[in-house]
């Protein structure tokens, strides 16, 4: 009788095991979790929002997914990078090798770069006039390319502002050499999400996340209008004013115009190739944004003007490359005045503006 119990139990706990394993397998064979891959110290999964992540992305021939990481961020070690890769191939009609191309997608964590010149750069990108703010009081800006968040301050280190940021690159390379291309990550609100859940993670593994996780419930204000071939007065801004020259591919993005933050990049369109600022002009009064300016050259020759605006501390940028540099009319300086002086008019400051008193 015993005996005969134990086997029934035996039998019955081998079909549930194999209950088990063949679920287990099917899930594998769906990719369904607990067998998705993860990326970026677990932040992110396959097919969890983005397209990038998703299946779509390896739709072209041979698509493989990769990453690579460094370190997560710590306490002793706040700084971390990772990036996630999907590469392709197809014939070349023109050589015996074929064309490969490369979508990436890189996080980092950590603070702004500190020399002036890599800080500008930093700054073009990630207030690029095409990226929208993230709703409900974070400090960030989302594009369907690049986006960046201010860190609370519990996660500062040695004074200077932590940053999440995520920016694409895809590249091709065939017989006529590697070229550059546009890639978008996914739509606004998935790349937000990504950056969120990368940050989430970076704070909990560096030792300085909140009682409760980043998370946005409102929707997402989106850049209202395309770029445009800029023109002058440059963002609509009375008295940004340049000498485009003859045949010019200079394009404006007027980005948010807020309150709290105002954005217009210029840049020249190139064919296939990413479009990055040839000039910029932010103004933002929300303190963490602000700390992303702190150590750069201040005053108006410089294009950085700190003033007190309706008792909040706010900041003026403008930055000219090479190829607008001297180009302003009657001249750069003047232009970045005139910027000052129509935004700071917008949003209130009155008299305070005019005082030149450092904030």
């Amino acid at each position: 009788m015993g005996s005969g119990r134990r086997r029934r139990t035996t039998i019955v706990a081998g079909v549930v095991a194999g209950a088990v394993l063949a679920t287990g397998i099917g899930l594998w064979a769906t990719d369904s979790w607990p067998f998705r891959d993860s990326y970026c110290w677990g932040a992110w999964e396959q097919n969890s929002g983005a397209s990038f992540l998703g299946d779509d992305a390896l739709g072209k021939s041979g698509s493989k997914r990769a990453s690579t990481e460094s370190a997560a961020p710590s306490a002793a070690h706040p700084r971390g990078t990772c990036t996630v890769y999907v590469t392709s191939e197809i014939e070349d009609d023109d050589s015996d090798e074929p064309l490969t191309f490369k979508e990436s997608v890189t996080l980092e964590y950590g603070p702004v770069p500190a020399a002036a010149g890599d800080r500008r750069d930093w700054l073009a990108h990630f207030f690029h006039g095409s990226a929208s703010p993230l709703p409900d009081g974070l400090d960030g800006l989302v594009a369907a390319d690049r986006a960046m968040l201010v860190l609370p301050s519990k996660c500062d280190k040695g004074g200077a502002a932590t940053v999440v940021t995520i920016r694409s690159e895809s590249t091709g390379d065939g017989h006529l050499g590697k070229v550059a291309m546009p890639f978008s990550i996914g739509t606004r609100p998935d790349v937000g999400r990504m950056l969120l859940d990368a940050a989430n993670t970076g704070m909990e593994k560096a030792g300085c996340a909140s009682a409760q996780p980043l998370r946005t419930s409102s929707p997402m204000v989106t850049v209202a209008e395309r770029d445009e071939r800029a023109a002058s007065p440059l963002c609509r801004i009375p008295g940004v004013t340049f000498d485009f020259g003859e045949g010019s591919r200079y394009y404006q993005q007027v980005g948010a115009v807020t309150d709290g933050l105002q954005t217009c990049s210029v840049v020249w369109k190139t064919l296939r190739m990413p479009d990055e600022p040839s000039a910029q002009y932010v103004m933002t009064n929300r303190p963490r944004m602000a700390d992303l300016f702190r150590g750069l050259p201040e005053g108006s020759a410089q294009g950085l003007v700190r003033l007190r605006c309706d008792g909040r501390p706010t900041v003026f940028y403008g930055h000219v490359e090479t190829g607008l540099k001297g180009r302003g009319r009657p001249d750069d300086r003047r232009v970045f005045d005139s910027f000052v002086d129509s935004v700071s008019k917008r949003i209130g400051c009155g008299d305070e503006s005019g005082s030149g008193e450092d904030a």
